[in-house]
């Protein structure tokens, strides 16, 4: 009772005599804390706008010029040739304003204008200055005296510690690629994987394309590359994403896993609460925009703006597209325990609640006895089916009472928290660890994450955590920096007791978490449960293997001089021709964040060079000496390619918005429905956060039926890991067989550079 009294901040009783009012002093301490927290955060919110909106000047830099301007007045000189004069003349007379005041005031004026002028003119030559991308092309370790000094100019018009939209205003626009130059990539692109019959047809159907309608369309995607910030990013997100009615889970979303060798706490309220303080504190840095911009080579900016809906953000489903909604100031989180969801408050006092205050939070809702109402179970699973019948449910049962309250209550959180019931995490004594550890971050038990929402952090019974995330708003990159910063502070700033709990004392005074109430009808339990049967059948056929490659690492693959991508993916294709026997479509993502919304284009990694290469390694009657000299021919041949895809020369997103114009347009092109079945796989691809994607003949959600997706991450000097997923209904594909395959791929090209060295 103690908790419900301290919720109340004044009650009245009448009696005889009138109104008996009696204030809570401690509940209107809190209101008045919140209130200065609230006009705190205001007005750093403003103070940094005002610097990200005058970057790469600043504020004190106005200053100068006004002293400037009034100084030469004062010495009789006009800079400003007439103009101080001309806006005198054009300010009112009256008795508040006299003479002087109207020329100060006119010195004033002309010098903001020039002050502002000198920031625009800032802002272009540095967008100019970051359009050039010839620096990318340049071989390792050798750089052009014309790069050298682009380095320089670019690193003094770029300010002192700039702000994470610092530079959003002087990064340039995504240009479009020429027709021809997209075509004579394409048909390179499918060259290795077409007869001569085949590729003389599609040869016949593409330059056909290129007289007409390709010049009409192109006319109108470069109107929309003027117009728009990103020629791109905005169809990408809808089409892509959100129009996609098929199931989210699995075939979209996409997880991050915990570091591998080390649990800080095994207690799961402890490991939870400093993580959630954590990524509170990553919060505020992100709204005030605090966050230092990610740059390559630690001076040419990535643009940040994937940043602005990582929290406070859902997708909203509906009968024909999605939508994300995204909100400010979320003040709460919703968390999921054993089929009931409960509401906690961030907040205490005008401050965030400290780790040890959420501690005992979420401890309270682990030893909650009660029982889930009816349908509450499940009711996540309709965000991980088919999206038309979540849409209808949502308008149909949802819409007002308590369900609409708790629905409002999910889609406001800042982010949602699972508190799982299993114990999952790498095991090296257990082979399979790994393997169900990633299933389970990907799909759980297809009702214990709310997929719908920006990230679902999963934290387990034995401390290990994770994160599923929602793939409409942004790619892994963003989700992973927030990551990288949230297990920092957790291990190394926040830190545990002896015990394994949080530091810091125990708040007994905080209401305790509220639970959310459902009224959950018949019809709709049924609806529930058929989308928990489609997503079970989706998560039950995902064939998943994860791979520690441990034998040798990026340290040595830069040795042998290449770079540890070309050697992974030629690796990759080896393996794969090992597997089946045949080559195939491959698709690995590439960012063009150094561009203005900037997200993902697509390098196609099966060229002719890394065929060649393949055959070779697998013709015994060639020496070591021709394979190594078509391994590097490859490698070169797959880095020009990534760098073409990451400065805006790529195939597929050029191709894909092609489409788009030609079906609102209503233009049949026979060349962009045979590419269509490339767009398709290219675009599915990128939902998955796999870096790399080997898709087969056929199509499929997420990975073609036959076809493997694979996801690596090169961790330090000596470790690579391999995400391997599959199909366990389709008999072509093992991926467990297909990771023995990477393993033993890498070994391989890897004695090309040590001949001595002998297969395993």
């Amino acid at each position: 009772m103690a908790e419900a009294h301290q919720a109340v901040a004044f009650q009245f009783t009448v009696t005889p005599d009138g109104i008996d009012l009696q204030l809570s002093r401690e509940v209107l301490k809190h209101i008045y804390l919140s209130g200065v927290t609230s006009w705190k955060k205001r007005a750093i919110r403003f103070k940094n706008g005002v610097l990200t909106g005058v970057y790469p000047a600043s504020p004190s830099s106005w200053l100068i010029v006004v002293i400037a301007i009034m100084s030469t007045m004062y010495a009789r000189i006009d800079p400003s040739m007439g103009m101080i004069d001309r806006i005198k003349t054009s300010l009112p007379v009256s008795e508040f304003m006299t003479v002087q005041t109207q020329t100060v005031l006119s010195a004033i004026l002309f010098a903001t204008g020039l002050w502002l002028s000198f920031i625009f003119l800032l802002r272009y030559i540095l967008k100019a200055l970051l359009s050039y991308h010839g620096w990318i092309f340049e071989s390792h370790g050798k750089m052009s005296f014309s790069t050298k000094v682009w380095l320089v100019l670019v690193k003094l018009l770029s300010g002192r510690r700039p702000l994470l939209y610092s530079f959003q205003a002087s990064l340039p626009h995504l240009p479009v690629p020429s027709i021809d130059d997209t075509i004579n990539r394409y048909l390179e692109s499918v060259r290795p994987l077409l007869d001569d019959e085949q590729y003389k047809q599609m040869e016949s159907v593409a330059n056909d394309f290129k007289k007409d309608p390709a010049p009409k369309l192109q006319k109108h995607l470069k109107l929309k590359s003027w117009w728009a910030t990103n020629y791109v990013s905005d169809w990408w997100e809808e089409y892509i994403y959100l129009r996609g009615r098929d199931p989210i889970m699995v075939n979209s979303n996409f997880y991050t896993m915990d570091l591998l060798y080390v649990i800080p706490t095994h207690r799961q309220a402890s490991r939870a609460a400093n993580v959630v303080h954590a990524m509170l504190q990553y919060r505020r840095k992100l709204e005030r925009g605090e966050l230092t911009p990610l740059r390559a080579l630690g001076i040419v900016p990535m643009c940040s703006f994937q940043y602005e809906r990582m929290f406070n953000t859902t997708r909203i489903p509906g009968i024909e597209t999605d939508f994300v909604q995204h909100l400010k100031d979320r003040k709460h989180l919703v968390v999921y325990h054993r089929g009931r969801f409960f509401k906690v408050w961030l907040y205490y006092g005008g401050r965030h609640l400290l780790p040890s205050e959420l501690e005992l939070q979420f401890q309270r809702i682990l030893d909650d006895k009660s029982e889930p109402q009816p349908g509450e179970i499940k009711l996540p699973s309709l965000t991980a089916g088919n999206r038309v019948p979540w849409a209808r449910a949502r308008l149909k049962y949802f819409n007002e009472g308590v369900n609409r309250a708790s629905l409002e209550a999910i889609e406001t959180a800042a982010f949602f928290l699972t508190l799982d019931d299993e114990t999952h995490g790498y095991d090296p004594e257990n082979i399979r660890s790994l393997d169900l550890y990633a299933k389970s971050l990907l799909h759980g038990k297809c009702y214990d994450r709310w997929f719908d929402k920006s990230f679902t952090l999963i934290v387990y019974k034995n401390g290990k955590i994770g994160v599923n995330t929602e793939h409409s708003w942004a790619d892994s990159p963003i989700i992973g920096h927030m990551w990288e910063y949230v297990l920092a502070t957790d291990c190394f700033h926040l830190g545990y007791t002896a015990e394994g709990h949080c530091k810091g004392d125990i708040n007994k005074s905080l209401a305790p978490p509220t639970r959310l109430q459902w009224d959950i009808p018949k019809a709709c339990q049924v609806i529930i449960e058929g989308s928990y049967m489609i997503a079970k059948g989706i998560a039950d056929d995902v064939d998943f293997h994860g791979c520690l490659f441990n034998e040798f690492g990026k340290s040595l693959i830069k040795k042998c001089r290449t770079s540890p991508d070309a050697f992974i993916q030629l690796a990759l294709q080896l393996a794969h021709y090992r597997d089946k026997g045949e080559f195939c479509l491959t698709y690995e993502s590439s960012m063009t964040r150094m561009f203005r919304e900037g997200r993902t284009e697509t390098v196609r990694s099966c060229t002719c060079e890394s065929t060649a290469f393949v055959r070779t390694m697998e013709d015994e009657s060639t020496t070591t000496e021709q394979r190594l000299a078509l391994f590097k021919k490859a490698a070169d041949k797959h880095q020009n390619m990534y760098r073409l895809a990451m400065t805006g020369a790529g195939i597929d997103r050029h191709l894909f918005c092609l489409y788009i114009v030609s079906k609102v347009m209503d233009i049949d092109s026979p060349f962009l429905k045979q590419s269509q079945r490339h767009l398709v796989l290219i675009a599915q691809s990128h939902r998955h956060p796999e870096v790399s994607q080997i898709c087969g003949s056929r199509r499929r959600l997420w990975v073609a039926d036959d076809g493997y997706g694979v996801s690596y991450i090169i961790v330090g000097e000596d470790l690579i890991t391999f995400h391997i997923s599959s199909k366990f209904s389709s008999p072509e594909t093992d991926s467990f067989r297909f990771g023995q395959n990477i393993r033993q791929a890498m070994l391989d090209i890897r004695a090309l550079f040590n001949p001595k060295e002998k297969k395993m």
